[in-house]
């Protein structure tokens, strides 16, 4: 195995216990393990109240930037139950994808996300805004334009509620 490709630090998606999201991320944060729990604020009811609550963006997940040798240590985290894998390796996600993430969660734009297998659609990219950059694919539901971030390591694809004159093809 060569030591430098070890070396190298990836982002890689784990799946956590379910609800130990925030337990799992401060056990990682303790252990000074670089990782980034996407949190959204919704506003939750219940019979007696209304409050709002910072929840996990995606359920069950957490990523982690780490060396391949580091692995075990993220596997004896409490909270956490496994790594993603494909092709018979743990799921590693590009560095753009991470921070293509960190942007959405960032803006102002209202988010869903969908486990939906979506049928791929026209090529586009933002071409203004605070997401400017982002390419994704366009789908049409419910007669508005959507732009989709396909993250394929994970699975699931998040649903953006862009502006069309905000979209540009290529």
């Amino acid at each position: 195995m060569d030591l430098k490709a070890s070396a190298e630090k990836k982002w890689y998606p784990v799946y956590t216990h379910p609800r130990a999201e925030k337990k799992a991320f401060e056990a990682l944060i303790n252990k000074g393990i670089e990782a980034y729990l996407p949190l959204h604020r919704r506003l939750k009811q219940w019979s007696d109240r209304k409050k709002w609550v910072e929840e996990p963006f995606i359920k069950s997940y957490i990523f982690v930037n780490i060396a391949e040798h580091e692995q075990a240590d993220i596997l004896m985290t409490k909270g956490i139950s496994r790594f993603l894998y494909f092709t018979g390796k743990p799921a590693s996600m590009p560095y753009r994808q991470i921070t293509e993430l960190k942007l959405l969660m960032a803006s102002p734009y209202e988010l869903e996300i969908t486990e939906e297998d979506l049928q791929p659609g026209e090529k586009i990219v933002i071409k203004a805004g605070p997401l400017k950059g982002i390419t994704g694919e366009v789908v049409s539901r419910r007669s508005q334009k959507q732009l989709i971030l396909r993250l394929e390591s994970m699975g699931c694809s998040i649903i953006v509620h862009v502006a069309a004159s905000y979209i540009e093809r290529f």
